[in-house]
């Protein structure tokens, strides 16, 4: 059975449509993901991005995305009515599908160890 997760992730990214695509374009083209949905707002300067798939590809869709986020939002230019923490505020990682909660550590380890 194969193991689904989401991943949603946050960036402070939500008026500059050039970096929201490449973010969008650095998940779509992870083999194995499939992005589900890209929720722009311009007051907050943020965006949520939504995508699943197995958990190998889930990893490395978001570093890539955050990755990409890093070096296209620069922070200190940042302005918005949402708090933020840095160009990718969080990054949460749900199970779907034949996968629970505690499954999902060690893959969210190894996110936060390849992007530490």
């Amino acid at each position: 059975m194969n193991q689904i997760i989401e991943c949603v992730p946050n960036f402070s990214e939500g008026r500059n449509q050039d970096v929201i695509n490449e973010i969008s374009e650095a998940i779509s083209l992870t083999k194995g993901v499939h992005l589900l949905n890209v929720d722009p707002g311009q007051a907050t300067n943020r965006t949520v991005m939504t995508f699943v798939g197995d958990p190998g590809s889930v990893i490395s869709a978001a570093f890539n995305a955050i990755k990409t986020a890093s070096e296209k939002i620069d922070m200190s230019k940042h302005t918005g009515e949402h708090p933020r923490f840095g160009a990718t505020d969080v990054c949460p990682l749900i199970p779907v599908s034949n996968i629970t909660f505690d499954e999902l550590i060690p893959y969210a380890e190894k996110l936060a160890y390849h992007l530490y």
